[in-house]
């Protein structure tokens, strides 16, 4: 399988808005090989025999000492290896293999905090950016569990804008260490770390300190490092996040983490991990919560009959699939993009990590994407089941109190997303100015289009998809127009307009996503035939459509922002025409797809 995929035609990030792939080159979740499902189940056995039934108990005590137990075990399996090479104690394994463990723990609540904390953030620096020495002296330990990590990076004034960090690191008078002193918040695993990344500017005898961030590896032994209590936090109340405090902490000049000024770098870099590693988390616990709430729906009886034979709840309960199932096709997508890069990186002689770095750099905007996705649908989700539970729902007795509540940090964590829309804009345009990407010629092709006869031929009904494919590339021409119009009129003052750019944002994720399940279904399709892919497809559709829709509404709301008079007219015009889409019956296709779940009582294809 990953030879086949490594022979797909590559794209490079961000070129999806001007490029269109074809269904034979992407990547979908129902070609994960046996060991791959294997892995998950064992992720998802260990979820049910050690992480489920003790979730009160985790969320009351918000034990460093439980959550460090349960990561032992974990460590154990092998789960907190998967990304770490086989040289230093771990397993290798592709990046979408690591997307599929992250996913299946993510329903793992504050667990799957942790756990990914360790695992990502607390590990992947070092795999990535630490010297031979480093590696072999830390990873072993971090993949077997035997060491726990935390990454600390945020302070009390420095969060979105990493890089205004006042923590310092100054050389002691032997040359020998580096003295750190300041102050970090918000840092997962805190008060059972035993490895702490942590992110400081180094300053001379004069107190002048470096314009970058440096990163080190700070072991807990080495002192100086004294913690607040835990945090109260509204939800993943058994993760432990604690502010912590570095005073007068000697860190062996050998343990500077890549080059020195080079901790920016590095942050954003593992940020990119984070984030679309945090769409997949995501999935695991948006899949957990539409059980739970498939199975009350059937449960619960009210005027005589079960809930779910309700329309309101069907509507409900599709809606979720679908925003599920959509979500899932573009994360994986996105996943596999990065590893056939990482395989023509190493082909043309980078090494492992090299490789993966300039991968997740070039698909910086697709993480960016997923991020908000995938955090906004778990919070869609969780809403909702919240609401098929009803009184129930509010109750801390069942199961949607928790889910709600841990759902909400999502949107935060990994850059908020109102950053992360705004960056998913700001990459691409930087992209296209260094000619990387070619939107420009494009953008001018559109905006003469738009002053063009409109094209009233009807597509190709022999060819499969061929109306919805057509629609997908309308949409990709009204981002085009608006971006390109925005650019005309604002130049290099479009970056203070952060309403017109969040716009802009949200019409190119629902491009992304509804590409994304498009394609996953059109292979589908020709694997299996249209009849065996009736549910898959009624979700594609259902979804495309409230893509078609939120695109409209998102470009209209930009256009409305800066444009007037003939100007305003035409583009209206041009965005209606592009986000024209035939009727259809989606209240028809949204009780096929509850229904097929309901009589499954899961969400289960």
């Amino acid at each position: 399988m990953a030879t086949e995929q490594a022979k797909a035609k590559t794209i490079r990030g961000g070129e999806f808005i001007v490029k269109e792939s074809e269904a034979a080159d992407v990547f979908i979740p129902e070609e994960f090989s046996e060991e791959q499902l294997m892995i998950a189940q064992t992720c998802d056995d260990f979820l049910r025999a050690e992480i489920w039934p003790r979730l009160d108990e985790l969320d009351a005590a918000g034990s460093p000492e439980l959550i460090a137990s349960l990561m032992d075990k974990a460590g154990e399996l092998g789960l907190l290896g998967v990304a770490v090479p086989e040289e230093y104690g771990g397993f290798g394994m592709s990046f979408n293999t690591s997307m599929l463990v992250t996913e299946r723990t993510g329903a793992g609540h504050s667990f799957s905090v942790a756990l990914s904390a360790h695992t990502g953030i607390g590990t992947l620096p070092i795999v990535y950016y630490g010297n031979e020495d480093q590696k072999r002296k830390y990873l072993p330990g971090l993949a077997s569990g035997e060491s726990k990590s935390a990454y600390c990076l945020t302070e009390p004034d420095s969060g979105s804008d990493a890089n205004s960090g006042k923590t310092r690191a100054t050389l002691s008078a032997d040359g020998k260490s580096y003295i750190i002193n300041g102050q970090k918040m918000w840092i997962t695993n805190g008060g059972f770390a035993d490895v702490f990344i942590v992110f400081a500017k180094i300053a001379d005898e004069n107190g002048k300190a470096d314009k970058n961030l440096s990163a080190f590896i700070v072991e807990k032994v080495y002192g100086g490092i004294t913690m607040n209590e835990p945090e109260h936090k509204m939800g993943i109340k058994g993760s432990d996040t604690r502010q912590i405090f570095f005073n007068d902490c000697h860190v062996p000049v050998e343990n500077l983490l890549s080059e020195r000024g080079n901790g920016f770098k590095i942050a954003v870099n593992i940020l990119n991990i984070g984030r679309i590693k945090l769409a997949a988390a995501a999935l695991g616990g948006a899949k957990k919560v539409l059980n739970a709430a498939i199975q009350y729906a059937n449960e619960r009886k009210q005027f005589g009959v079960s809930i779910a034979s309700f329309g309101a709840i069907k509507y409900k309960l599709a809606e979720m699939a679908v925003k599920i199932f959509a979500s899932e096709s573009a994360a994986y997508r996105a996943g596999q993009d990065i590893d056939n890069l990482i395989g023509t990186f190493k082909a043309g002689g980078m090494t492992d990590a090299e490789a993966k770095l300039k991968a997740l750099e070039e698909f910086a905007i697709e993480c960016a994407i997923m991020k908000v996705h995938g955090s906004e649908v778990l919070d869609y989700v969780a809403d909702e089941g919240v609401q098929v539970y009803g009184g129930m729902g509010y109750s801390a007795d069942a199961p949607m109190d928790r889910a709600y509540r841990d759902s909400r940090i999502n949107r935060i964590f990994e850059g908020t997303n109102e950053i992360n829309r705004l960056l998913t804009v700001d990459m691409l345009l930087k992209r296209a100015l260094k000619g990387q990407i070619d939107l420009m010629g494009p953008a001018m092709a559109v905006s003469k289009e738009i002053l063009s006869i409109p094209d009233f031929e009807a597509g190709d009904d022999d060819v499969p998809f061929a109306a919805e494919k057509k629609m997908i590339r309308n949409l990709k021409k009204a981002i085009l127009m608006v971006a390109g119009a925005a650019v005309q009129k604002f130049a290099m003052s479009l970056s203070e307009e952060q309403e017109i750019i969040m716009d802009i944002a949200d019409m190119g994720i629902e491009v992304y996503v509804a590409e994304s399940v498009l394609l996953r279904v059109e292979k589908l399709a020709e694997k299996k035939g249209s009849d065996a892919v009736r549910i898959q497809q009624s979700m594609a559709l259902v979804y495309l459509y409230e893509a078609v829709e939120k695109v409209a509404k998102s470009g209209k709301s930009a256009i409305t922002s800066f444009a007037a008079a003939d100007e305003l007219r035409v583009m209206l015009m041009g965005l209606k025409r592009f986000t024209k889409a035939d009727p259809v019956n989606l209240k028809a296709l949204r009780r096929e797809i509850a229904d097929h779940f309901i009589a499954k009582n899961a969400y289960a294809l």
